[in-house]
């Protein structure tokens, strides 16, 4: 199993990144996909949860109508369209891959950084 995030980097206040999520080693349809992030100091937070099918997303309210979460399940991806970025929103990115049945299935990628500085 494995979930590579990448397209994390430096930008100022205001600006915008899009990170993505690779998948690989497991059923991605059938897994609930979600963005987290942990801040210097600060807990792992929920960014962004999208269900199997894409059909419904939910997000932190910090985020709320500046991050859109998506996934494509043809390619095995999901993403966060990230704008109107603030300082605040300066953390590790993590992208996450859940599914429940007789057992809970949970996997992470590694994280990628995110800096939002002038």
């Amino acid at each position: 199993v494995q979930l590579v995030e990448s397209g994390g980097g430096l930008v100022q206040p205001g600006g915008s990144l899009r990170l993505s999520c690779a998948a690989s080693g497991f059923a991605f349809s059938r897994y609930v996909m979600s963005w987290h992030r942990q801040a210097p100091g600060k807990e792992r937070e929920l960014v962004a949860s999208i269900s199997t099918s894409g059909g419904s997303i939910n997000y932190a309210d910090s985020v709320k109508g500046r991050f859109t979460a998506s996934r494509d399940n043809g390619k095995n991806m999901v993403y966060l369209q990230m704008s109107s970025l603030k300082p605040e929103d300066t953390a590790v990115y993590y992208c996450n891959a859940r599914a429940t049945g007789i057992r809970v299935y949970d996997y992470w990628g590694q994280g990628t950084q995110v800096t939002v500085s002038s």
